[in-house]
């Protein structure tokens, strides 16, 4: 007997052909007899049809090959949970069996936000399983809405015609689960090119103080991954323009350390966050040097990390994914090369620097 996942599986490659169409990548196939009579995949965008959905897709196949809208033992499986809309065709066609990968905490209609398949009023019940290869399932709609998020974000902030702007795919797989990431215009000093920070708790839900990581030329925000972990501190890492994610303008003399204080410092005004204690790499030392005489300066305690590893392998690659080709070196020509590659903050700095921030808010 052929198993549940092996029959998720070919619903997941029509959901990679949905997202692949641009659409939301949701995937079906309808199962009889041990063999796959149908498929379908999300096409609501594609089609104009409101009605597009994978499992109303698939079903409408079922049924033109069996020449009856009654689909008696056929089973369906579909990498989301059923809405309304499908439960009701589904229950319609007399489905025997629906398997489901994702749950759908918004519109699911198996359970998430209402169970139809529960309706002991209805004079047909159908077999509910969920939660087969949720994960792959999951995974790949996250993927998608984040891919889609990345667009809508760079459709609202263009790119100047004067700056670069690092493909997100150059950073795919560097860091384990990175926190929330953040982009913003800024100030007269940003000249609207966008910059790129990273923040760990931007709601304050339990966090006990507010660190900003500064990292030196070549390096960005990846330096800090480690004490990122730390989930009672909310750790602001900004990437600094022409590094990391942020806009990469072309013009090397644009780069000075006096222009990314002013940068920083109008930042920091936005951010309206309060003092805030101050964790850099020992090549931005200047830079915290400029900031330090700002008058109306809320940064205390700047607590260098100097402990640099050189060693090759992943990380190094890390260090030259923001800078796919010379023309988004301008940042590196002006102010230093990329820096030989770095662990990050030791495990003894990390427990050090915590304890500081700890002890000091």
């Amino acid at each position: 007997m052929t198993s549940d996942d092996h029959w998720m599986r070919l619903a997941l490659e029509q959901a990679h052909e949905a997202g692949c169409a641009g659409e939301v990548p949701v995937g079906a196939v309808v199962v009889k007899d041990g063999a796959v009579i149908a498929t379908g995949r999300n096409t609501p965008k594609g089609s104009c049809d409101p009605s597009g959905h994978a499992e109303i897709n698939a079903l409408r196949a079922a049924a033109a090959v069996l020449g009856n809208y009654r689909l008696d033992d056929c089973e369906l499986f579909v990498t989301l949970e059923p809405c309304a809309m499908c439960a009701g065709a589904v229950l319609h066609s007399r489905l025997a069996r629906v398997v489901y990968g994702a749950p759908d905490p918004r519109t699911g209609a198996a359970g998430s936000v209402v169970d139809l398949f529960g309706l002991v009023q209805l004079n047909h019940h159908t077999d509910i399983r969920g939660g087969v290869l949720g994960e792959v399932c999951s995974a790949m709609l996250k993927t998608f809405f984040k891919q889609r998020r990345q667009q809508q974000r760079e459709n609202a902030n263009p790119l100047r015609d004067d700056a670069l702007r690092t493909p997100e795919n150059r950073f795919t797989g560097l860091m384990q689960e990175p926190p929330t990431s953040f982009w913003s215009t800024g100030g007269s000093a940003q000249r609207n090119w966008r910059m790129h920070w990273f923040d760990t708790s931007a709601n304050g839900i339990g966090v006990r103080a507010t660190a900003i990581c500064l990292h030196g030329p070549g390096q960005w925000g990846y330096l800090f991954r480690n004490l990122m972990t730390i989930d009672d501190i909310r750790w602001i890492v900004p990437d600094l323009i022409g590094f990391g994610r942020s806009d990469k303008p072309k013009n090397a003399t644009v780069h000075t350390w006096e222009w990314h204080r002013e940068v920083l410092s109008e930042w920091l005004g936005e951010m309206k966050i309060g003092p805030v204690h101050l964790v850099h790499a020992a090549g931005a030392d200047p830079l915290v040097q400029l900031l330090r005489t700002e008058p109306s300066s809320l940064l205390f305690d700047a607590l260098p990390i100097c402990a640099l590893d050189e060693r090759a392998g992943d990380s190094l690659n890390a260090w030259q994914a923001p800078f796919p080709d010379r023309g988004h070196e301008a940042a590196l020509r002006s102010l230093g090369s990329i820096h030989p590659d770095s662990s990050g903050p030791s495990p003894e700095q990390i427990s050090k620097i915590a304890e500081i921030v700890r002890r000091r808010c």
